[in-house]
């Protein structure tokens, strides 16, 4: 097979890849403001909360918004290319 494992058995370059992107991944979104009241006002009906409201974000919520969305898609595309060509 034509991989990029350094030695049988051993763990792709990929697949590096995927764990060091998740765990970044992992961070990005631990640092994110929150946008609700939590799970369970959604589930009960919190107070004033209306989940189809838009509302604006600015200066670090919308950076962070955009570097989960770019984390998300190269999650996504590398590994669905690892799936195909390894």
């Amino acid at each position: 097979m034509t991989s990029l494992r350094i030695l049988e058995g051993s763990t792709s370059v990929a697949e590096i890849f995927l764990i060091v992107l998740s765990f970044i991944m992992i961070v990005v979104c631990m640092l994110q403001s929150g946008k609700s009241g939590g799970a369970s006002a959604a589930v009960m009906g919190g107070s004033k909360m209306n989940i189809f409201t838009r509302t604006k974000e600015r200066g670090s919520d919308k950076i962070m918004t955009i570097i989960t969305a770019v984390l998300t898609v190269a999650f996504f595309a590398t590994a669905i290319i690892a799936n195909i060509f390894w």
